[in-house]
């Protein structure tokens, strides 16, 4: 589904909400891993969160495909992770991370009320979701001015930015239905980032890409080139290892803490079998040392870069943009609209160490973009107190 654009069903037919084309309103029922993965590549796009495979690597969660039917007709889908409540294990926080797959143009009611009627009769204390639609966007002129003004502390200050009427219909209707929005200031919250950074592909070619880079980012592909950076994708795992090694020498350097090597085995496992095109490894060499790494998912035309690495030894030859701009080339070649590079803080503070990262994402061109974030609705409102509680005190 294009973001903030009406769903399309599998056999290609437009639906607006409100009662379905069969006079009546639309049901919730379970669906197969087959019917949801045959609705997600019905969409123009999707995010990878919203895959039945996505299920198979939070093995930590329960999963389940759910979708909406008009009549008998499957008009909406999404990934429904469990999560159960400590020492309550029959009640579970039921997830939709980026998701669902549905129409959010219009009278949500019509579609989240019959998830929530079927949620709460199988167990769920209460519903998070993340509406994949966007409410507001900056240019990276405009990123990069807000950067520069010393009196512009966060995104949000930057004036002239294009809001999305639709985003903003979806959060005051969640709101109003309820739901309590989970996104922090910083925009890093429970789940995953409100504020993300994108670089627009439809309709463009590779000169027109480079040339909406800056300097620094133009410099640096044609630097890493020069020094004979090579670039191999690797599309079966292979160099699973040699990739987390470099990731966990990253971590130690820009202090987070990294995922094991199991869970990147079962990603590219899992999202592999789903569609072997699904997920890629890039692997920048110098002189046959790895100088930087990068994971690319694509589900229809969105891709996404969704984990890096880099080599503190090897930066000057600048691995990591050649591994970007590699992977932006495939994607425009895939006949994706959108490179995807994940999430950014809204902080345009230079004393903040995350304002590099908006540097960094910015210097490819392409904008900045705020979701509706997540929301939660509690079914159980005495559950829900008490999973929030549990969740506060163990820092979430």
């Amino acid at each position: 589904m294009s973001y903030s654009e009406p769903v399309h069903t599998a056999a290609g037919t437009r639906r607006y909400p409100g009662a379905g084309a069969s006079g009546g309103p639309l049901t919730v029922w379970p669906i197969s891993t087959t019917e949801h993965l045959a609705f997600v590549r019905s969409q123009r796009s999707a995010s990878f969160l919203q895959t039945p495979a996505w299920g198979r690597v939070k093995t930590e969660w329960r999963s389940e495909s759910l979708g909406w039917f008009d009549g008998g007709q499957l008009v909406g889908a999404g990934l429904v992770l469990h999560r159960p409540v400590p020492k309550l294990e029959r009640f579970t926080l039921a997830y939709l991370p980026e998701g669902p797959l549905i129409d959010w143009t219009g009278d949500l009611g019509v579609w989240l009320d019959p998830l929530a009627a079927h949620l709460k009769a199988h167990g769920a204390f209460a519903i998070r979701l993340g509406p994949p639609v966007r409410t507001d966007t900056w240019s990276a002129v405009q990123v990069k001015e807000g950067v520069a003004d010393p009196g512009t502390k966060r995104l949000t200050e930057v004036p002239g930015q294009w809001s999305d009427p639709v985003g903003a219909q979806v959060a005051g209707r969640l709101r109003g239905a309820g739901w309590l929005p989970q996104s922090p200031q910083d925009g890093f919250g429970v789940g995953h980032p409100q504020f993300k950074y994108e670089l627009p592909l439809a309709g463009r070619s590779e000169d027109q890409l480079l040339k909406g880079m800056d300097q620094q980012w133009r410099r640096n592909i044609k630097k890493a080139a020069k020094e004979g950076v090579e670039v191999t994708v690797d599309t079966v795992g292979a160099s699973l290892e040699a990739f987390h090694d470099l990731y966990v020498h990253t971590a130690e350097r820009d202090r987070f803490t990294p995922r094991p090597l199991g869970y990147f085995e079962t990603m590219f496992a899992a999202l592999s079998a789903e569609d072997p095109e699904r997920i890629k490894l890039y692997l920048a060499r110098h002189q046959d040392d790895l100088a930087a790494a990068a994971i690319l998912v694509r589900v229809g035309a969105h891709a996404v870069y969704s984990y890096g690495a880099s080599s503190t030894d090897k930066r000057e030859v600048r691995g990591s943009n050649a591994c970007q701009w590699a992977m932006i080339r495939d994607s425009l070649a895939a006949g994706c609209d959108v490179y995807d590079l994940r999430g950014i803080t809204p902080t345009l503070d230079a004393d903040d160490p995350h304002v590099g990262l908006i540097r960094f994402k910015a210097g490819t061109g392409g904008r900045a973009v705020r979701y509706a974030g997540e929301w939660d609705l509690p079914l159980r409102p005495m559950v829900y107190r008490a999973f929030d509680l549990y969740m506060r005190r163990r820092g979430r």
